[in-house]
């Protein structure tokens, strides 16, 4: 009899079940939707108050952030490629690496990883007064006992890197004259010609009219390079003869560009060591000159810095800084076997805008700089993951 009685209620509900799935599937709505009104109950209070790692996996896409920068992305779709994340991007860099290696390595939290991390850093070309400002005072808050354990070290670190860094997270806005001229300086080697190509893509795509200026007239492989470009891009390119005046045919480049009502006017200059005075005062013949059309121009002073040149950079920006007036900087070649602990030196000496950095050969891989997508590029997002899921 109790079998029966126990089974029967069983076999009845199947029945219903069955016969009405509708009747079913209502039910267990109306429980889904009592359950939901059930408060969740509160976290037990704690009587210690230390820095626990956040749910970065939880954090809102750091790369999705970046393309909600006041510079639109290209209209034009991407290659497969260039949808590759930054953490992607950056993965080969010797910063990244290290930083990688040593907080998944499950160190112990004490004060030997604090200085494994502060050779780390300088050997990054963070720089030694940053490195070791910033070391000391996690070591400080480590004594203090505010870390919980090396997860919410790794999370203090991050916060204090994207601290230095948003100070320089200032998008280059394209506008207010017409045109628009933005004068591209550097050394040889750190990749001007082709970020200057860059951005006629990007701008291009974006709806300006452009227009280039080959005043790198020293290398005729440069001006030919800029032409392939314009070429590729539907953008006009001015040029000369070889050994040309560069301030000549960048001053016929504004007066064409302002006939031709033109938004932006790149120019680009020849490669120079910061140790020469010589080609070092050319520039400043090039501003004088752009001034006789348009007193307010260049309008922008684009550096281009190598990425893996190390603490060099720091002696090249000063000297161009004082010569031409640098208003922001490019950082190419971070995709490689660059340090990467430069872009940090740059931001807490000089505190000029970055406006880009080159993640690739692609024209689409010179991306507006997103402080928290590079720090993201740079450190695991927790402990146990040698590369980090995000974007």
């Amino acid at each position: 009899m109790l079998k029966f009685w126990k089974k029967k209620p069983a076999d009845a509900e199947r029945e219903t079940s069955a016969a009405d799935p509708a009747a079913a599937d209502s039910s267990v709505h109306a429980l889904h939707e009592v359950l939901a009104q059930v408060p969740a109950p509160a976290p037990p209070a704690s009587s210690e108050h230390r820095f626990v790692a956040p749910d970065l996996a939880a954090e809102p896409d750091a790369e999705a952030a970046a393309t909600a920068a006041p510079i639109a992305t290209p209209a034009t779709p991407d290659t497969g490629a260039s949808h590759r994340s930054w953490r992607e991007r950056l993965a080969g860099n010797a910063f990244a690496r290290t930083l990688a290696t040593l907080f998944v390595r499950h160190a112990p939290l004490d004060d030997d990883l604090l200085d494994e991390l502060e050779t780390i850093l300088i050997t990054a070309d963070v720089g030694v007064e940053a490195s070791t400002t910033l070391v000391e005072q996690l070591r400080t808050r480590m004594h203090k006992r505010e870390f919980a354990d090396a997860a919410a070290l790794l999370a203090a670190l991050r916060t204090a890197l994207l601290e230095q860094l948003k100070p320089v997270e200032i998008p280059l806005q394209i506008g207010g004259q017409q045109p628009f001229v933005v004068l591209v300086v550097g050394i040889n080697g750190a990749g001007k010609t082709t970020t200057i190509g860059k951005l006629a893509r990007r701008w291009h795509d974006e709806g300006h009219a452009v227009m280039l200026a080959a005043g790198d007239t020293f290398r005729a492989a440069a001006v030919a390079q800029l032409k392939t470009w314009g070429a590729r891009n539907d953008v006009p390119v001015i040029t000369q003869g070889q050994d040309a005046d560069a301030a000549s045919v960048i001053f016929d480049a504004l007066q064409a560009a302002r006939s031709r009502h033109t938004d932006v006017l790149v120019a680009d200059t020849a490669g120079r060591l910061h140790t020469q005075g010589g080609l070092m005062d050319e520039l400043g013949k090039i501003a004088r000159v752009l001034k006789k059309l348009d007193p307010t121009a260049p309008h922008e002073v684009l550096m281009v810095i190598d990425g893996t040149t190390g603490q060099n950079a720091i002696s090249q920006v000063r000297q161009f800084r004082d010569r031409v007036g640098v208003t922001g900087l490019v950082v190419t070649k971070l995709d490689g076997t660059a340090k990467g602990g430069v872009v940090f030196a740059l931001a807490r000496e000089f505190g000029l805008p970055i406006r880009f950095i080159g993640l690739g050969e692609a024209a689409t891989d010179l991306r507006v700089f997103h402080a928290q997508a590079f720090v993201d590029g740079l450190l695991p997002a927790n402990l146990g993951a040698s590369q980090p899921d995000a974007g």
